[in-house]
């Protein structure tokens, strides 16, 4: 199980959100440069980052910042955000991202969906994000998606991405604790694996995690615990 400590980056800035609402938004001190670096002295290899300016306005806004981590940290960066072009997928794989997280886009067209996955093979991924009625949302979490997420499922069984990140967006940046039985739902009906993401809170919550040895859980996301201090990253980075 990989653990993908998160940056979200908003205004050059990393913050978190709770449930998604841009309105309730903590910011904080550390550039997402120097978070990255954070990580990677702790002995990370991975990172989950988010371009919320992207996921506004549609492409990606943090780009450089993106390839400025990349290129001096040399970690592995997962990125989702605005990527709704074959140029931004192209743009960001360029620079050397290892997964591109496809989510508004995939749900709104599936058919560039399923091309995106054939011309750029093992390189996407897809978020699927939902509320408490397992109903997708898409553009920031602002727009229903009238799909059901195992409606969704269906359509895209056979399509030839790479895992999915699964978020329940009542549990994200609320630090409620993860939604694991949600989690291993869509790892069986998509037959993909899954990276939870939403409501950790504890080291508990990773070490439940990491006993259930399914080998359909590829990872985890940690975002707010980690910056508030509920999670140390000394203690986390024993689980590595």
């Amino acid at each position: 199980m990989i653990i993908f400590p998160a940056i979200d980056i908003k205004n050059g800035k990393c913050v978190r959100l709770i449930k998604g609402d841009f309105k309730n938004q903590t910011t904080y001190e550390q550039s997402p440069f120097n978070q990255a670096k954070k990580y990677v002295d702790h002995g990370f290899k991975n990172i989950h980052m988010v371009d919320l300016d992207g996921a506004l306005t549609g492409s990606p806004v943090n780009i450089e910042i993106i390839k400025l981590i990349k290129n001096e940290l040399n970690v592995d960066i997962q990125i989702g955000g605005g990527i709704r072009s074959m140029d931004s997928i192209k743009r960001y794989i360029d620079i050397g991202v290892k997964q591109i997280i496809l989510g508004s886009i995939a749900i709104k067209n599936t058919t560039f969906f399923h091309e995106a996955c054939e011309k750029f093979k093992d390189r996407i991924s897809l978020a699927l994000d939902v509320d408490a009625q397992e109903n997708l949302k898409i553009s920031a979490w602002q727009e229903d998606a009238k799909y059901n997420v195992k409606d969704f499922i269906k359509k895209i069984f056979n399509y030839n991405f790479k895992r999915i990140i699964y978020t329940d967006i009542e549990r994200d940046g609320t630090k409620q604790g993860p939604d694991i039985k949600g989690s291993l739902r869509i790892a069986t009906s998509s037959n993909k694996p899954v990276i939870i993401s939403g409501g950790i809170s504890s080291m508990d919550d990773i070490v439940k995690i990491k006993k259930l040895n399914d080998s359909m859980i590829y990872g985890v996301i940690i975002g707010k615990a980690i910056y508030d201090g509920n999670i140390d990253l000394n203690k986390l980075s024993k689980l590595i």
